[in-house]
């Protein structure tokens, strides 16, 4: 029992692994050793005792065993090799077909896969390095685990900390986000609420513009005051401004009684200007007077109406081009623009769409009274990798959707998808930093997530269902039925 003699040069990468060789026949322990010495680090062994004691001492990746030995059989040693060291690969030699002894290998011994007598080297070479591969895989595996297990142990640990954080920041006044991106939003509307400051919010439809608006009010010392809004683009621009200002009775044909506008009743509030980039010149003048002189003038009235109201305003447009071109004035553009709060959009911040879906998931249950508890691995796959133009507006449309066609299912799969989110190629493993990814997820969608990458990986990179299975050291049948249960579709498994 010994490492076998180097016969050539070594290649480090490969001279690392080791492999332990058990035989009763000298010239096969000999012609094995020589064909893989160049490579490895090839240990032998004549007996099933003898190589029980090298594997304890040696570090081994994996065992070549004949299967008819005396004293112990190859499945009696693999046997005991699983028990010792169960992520060892392990291989059979075998000269005969012996249906019996191959099924009870495959059954008690696990093995990888028969190497028959004689062999081919070049063969036996290519089978080895895709069995190391799949050793590889099978560590990483291991140590994702093990890393996740940790995380999960803290997060459990710090519950009573997450759980507050999780109804306070992060879900701040019903604004959820736990990405760096809406950290950044959630300090800026933290500092500004304090203070009367004029707010301009930027961003894509359906971002939540409305949302940060509130909790800029709800935050601050105005929060026991009234909020109003006004979506300026709802309005053509006479009706505007009476609903804005106010109007006396007999001002325009309707005018039946005297109005006091959305202004005066935000008096001590805060007067939310959604669309603002959408206002025409004229309603762009009175808007600048309110910011420059408190005042306002209701239609039809001589007297001014001085008012204390804090505005907050919204637009989806780049008011700065607008202002270029000569469509928005750039005296209000700058009295609205006293802090700008830029809303990333949901393509922005993917990490925050498991919540999101999570949120909108439970809250169109309560209201419709269904029964859906959560989402497929390859469902959450698709909603994070759908483009979401219509930003969390339509994400929350979506799971609406879901949730009014579901029935008595329990689970959010794939096919309740609208086929558009269906088509979305999904990454084969969680995008940015691997350490938020595990904070988010939790351990049994994160084992599955890894499970999906490496299905898929050694599929693309074999050509085959059959040859990603030898590589990955399953059965093809365990592999077709993981395909099935993580619903990897066929066009994911293209190179």
């Amino acid at each position: 029992m010994t490492e076998a003699p180097r016969t050539g040069s070594a290649s480090p990468e490969r001279r690392r692994y080791g492999i332990l060789v058990v035989d009763d026949e000298e010239a096969i322990l000999e012609s094995l050793a020589f064909t893989l010495d160049d490579e490895y680090r090839v240990f032998t062994a004549t007996t099933g005792a003898e190589g029980l004691e090298l594997l304890e001492r040696e570090d081994i990746a994996l065992v070549i065993s004949d299967q008819v030995m005396p004293g112990m059989t190859g499945v009696e040693f693999f046997e005991q090799v699983i028990e010792r060291k169960p992520l060892v690969i392990r291989m059979m030699l075998t000269g005969y077909a012996d249906l019996q002894s191959m099924q009870r290998a495959i059954n008690d011994g696990r093995i990888y896969r028969f190497i028959s007598k004689p062999w081919e080297p070049e063969e036996l070479r290519l089978g080895i390095r895709r069995a190391l591969e799949a050793h590889e895989l099978l560590i990483e595996n291991i140590s994702l685990a093990d890393r996740l297990k940790e995380a999960n142990a803290r997060l459990e640990a710090e519950n009573v900390v997450l759980r507050r954080d999780a109804l306070g920041r992060y879900s701040f006044h019903n604004i959820i986000g736990a990405s760096p991106s809406m950290q950044r939003v959630f300090d800026v509307i933290e500092k500004v609420a304090e203070t009367d400051a004029t707010a301009l919010i930027t961003g894509e439809t359906g971002t939540g513009k409305d949302l940060v608006a509130r909790a800029i009010h709800y935050t601050g010392a105005r929060k026991n005051r009234p909020f109003v809004a006004q979506n300026c683009a709802a309005l053509p621009d006479t009706l505007l401004e009476s609903e804005l200002f106010g109007h006396k009775r007999g001002s325009f044909t309707g005018a039946h009684a005297d109005k006091k506008g959305l202004f005066e009743l935000a008096d001590g509030g805060t007067i939310f200007l959604d669309e603002v980039g959408e206002t025409e010149p004229g309603m762009q003048v009175r808007l600048l007077r309110v910011l420059q002189d408190g005042e306002i003038r209701p239609l039809g009235s001589s007297e001014t109406i001085h008012v204390d109201v804090r505005v907050v305003a919204a637009t989806n447009r780049d008011l700065a081009a607008e202002v270029e071109q000569g469509r928005f004035r750039e005296d209000l553009y700058y009295r609205l623009r006293v802090v700008e709060i830029r809303l990333p959009s949901l393509r922005e911040r993917r990490e925050d769409i498991p919540a999101l879906a999570e949120h909108f998931l439970e809250r169109a249950n309560a209201r419709m009274h269904r029964k859906l508890e959560h989402f497929t691995v390859a469902a959450m796959d698709r909603l994070m990798a759908y483009e979401w133009k219509g930003n969390v507006r339509e994400l929350e449309n979506e799971l609406e959707r879901i949730v009014a066609l579901a029935g008595d299912e329990t689970t959010v799969g794939v096919e309740m998808l609208s086929e558009h989110i269906r088509g979305a190629r999904p990454q084969v493993v969680p995008s940015g930093d691997p350490d938020s990814a595990i904070v988010e997820w939790d351990l049994n969608r994160a084992v599955d997530a890894l499970k999906r990458h490496m299905l898929v990986q050694a599929i693309r990179a074999t050509g085959s269902k059959t040859r990603g299975a030898e590589r990955l050291g399953i059965p093809r049948q365990s592999l077709q039925k993981m395909l099935k249960r993580l619903e990897i579709e066929e066009e994911e498994l293209a190179p």
